[in-house]
């Protein structure tokens, strides 16, 4: 089904412009409800036929898939859109690392542990791996439901459970139901019986068949039996063959909204980089954690919204989360910190003062490396709604004006023993400029954050150079 419109959308309004939906035109509001802005029902006046005609304008293409409980509750799907540009993407997939059941009580301890540190701070948020995926490896369901035990008694993290045997996948599934761990198993063998499983516990369920329209049709198959919460896996053995089944997924629920494809996809990275093979024991070398980092980063890229890699490498992982993180930023919101002024390191009166602008990858870049120097600092961060130090300037919302009143109202010079500003190097020329309207000594720091540690140290306190 095509696209609807805003025009098609507000043929079907009442055209009163009455103003009760929060938007003072029927024609901006169809332009809103058009772009996922507004849903339908926020017109108190559509009739149950346009309700009807209009589905597509309040259904998303993509269901919304809850997984986890609690506090550690993790949605994917709801997706609207092919391209981020055209509004945002909704919910980042989730990465999950294999846990093998046959590995060993120790090596599966230590497995878990390294699961632990994968965490890291960017741009004043936390990310890292969300989920633990358990795989069966053959174990009988006594065995694996015990194993499945030990791992949810130690971690909180999102659980998967990796098995295709539905008699031992609905006794392990039973003693953690009530955290709501995704079932990774139904096939075109299997389905029946792994349906019952995900709909008596009431459970999220990937379906996994060779292709995407034999994934579709046992999506269909899975639907009929009364499973709404699924995810598609179309079994690409490759990582090129991954990239296209991906894309053209999305593309068939997004833009000709495929109903029984209309659900996140589910990417195995151990078959592609292993050629179909994943094995149940992974080895931890680089060139594998190389591979995989370089598989998971695509499927990423191409809209997967589960992702299970085998390398706890924190130099691997951490790329993968980097570029999810960028990606599910809304284009349309800037990412900005508070305008105000920051301590880092209990700065005294003959502390350096820095500034920067808002723009938040800006502000934790510089606070970084500032922490890095081991020399306390104020930063005064400027309000450039969101913007960096070039586009700031460029686009007149870093001005030598601005720059001197907001330092002014933060106080900071009030604090120091010093009359010394330092202002980034890729601005220099405001220098003169901030000078002449605040009487205080400018100094050029470096273009690149990167040169902030050996800058400060060589400076080591501005009122040497302020005299």
């Amino acid at each position: 089904m095509a696209k609807v419109s805003g025009i098609d959308i507000y043929k079907h309004l009442p055209r009163t412009n009455c103003g009760d939906c929060g938007v003072p035109t029927c024609m901006a509001f169809a332009m809103q409800v058009a772009s996922k802005k507004k849903p339908l029902d926020a017109c108190a006046h559509v009739s149950q036929e346009a309700r009807t005609l209009l589905g597509d304008a309040r259904t998303p293409p993509m269901a919304t898939i809850s997984l986890g409980a609690g506090e550690n509750t993790v949605i994917v799907g709801g997706e609207t859109v092919l391209y981020r540009h055209e509004e945002r993407f909704q919910h980042p997939p989730i990465l999950a690392v294999r846990v093998a059941a046959s590995l060993s009580q120790e090596a599966m301890q230590e497995r878990i542990a390294a699961v632990k540190t994968l965490q890291f701070e960017r741009v004043g948020k936390t990310v890292g791996v969300d989920a633990v995926a358990v795989a069966h490896g053959g174990l009988t369901a006594v065995d694996y439901t015990a194993f499945v035990r030990q791992i949810a008694e130690q971690t909180d993290r999102l659980l998967l459970l990796l098995c295709t045997d539905p008699a031992v996948m609905g006794a392990a599934a039973a003693v953690v139901a009530h955290r709501k761990p995704l079932l990774v198993g139904a096939t075109e063998d299997n389905i029946e019986a792994m349906g019952s499983v995900a709909s008596r516990h009431g459970l999220p369920l990937v379906v996994s068949a060779p292709g995407i329209e034999r994934t579709a049709a046992l999506a269909e198959r899975g639907s009929a039996a009364g499973i709404k919460e699924l995810l598609l896996d179309p079994q690409p053995d490759n990582l090129a063959a991954a990239v296209g089944t991906l894309s053209r997924l999305r593309r068939l629920a997004i833009e000709e909204r495929v109903g029984t494809l209309g659900y996140p996809s589910f990417v195995d990275v151990g078959k592609i980089v292993d050629h179909g093979v994943p094995t149940d024991a992974p080895g931890e070398g680089e060139e594998q954690a190389s591979e995989q980092m370089v598989a998971a980063i695509s499927a990423v890229i191409r809209y997967a919204g589960a992702v299970v890699v085998d390398t706890v490498e924190p130099w691997a992982i951490h790329p993968i989360v980097t570029v999810r993180q960028d990606l599910y930023t809304d284009p349309q919101v800037p990412n900005a910190v508070e305008a105000k002024l920051y301590e880092i390191g209990n700065p005294g009166p003959d502390a350096p003062v820095l500034v920067t602008t808002n723009f938040a990858l800006t502000y934790f870049t510089v606070a970084g490396e500032v922490e890095a120097s081991k020399i306390p600092a104020f930063i005064s961060v400027i309000d450039t709604e969101g913007l960096g130090v070039l586009n700031a300037y460029a686009d007149d919302r870093l001005t030598a004006e601005r720059l001197v009143q907001a330092v002014r109202e933060q106080g900071v010079m009030d604090r120091a023993r010093h009359n010394c500003l330092i202002i980034p190097g890729l601005v220099a020329r405001m220098r003169i400029g901030i000078e002449e309207i605040s009487g205080w000594d400018v100094m050029v720091g470096p273009d690149d954050a990167g040169g902030i540690p050996r800058f400060l140290h060589e400076l080591r306190s501005p009122t040497e150079s302020a005299g």
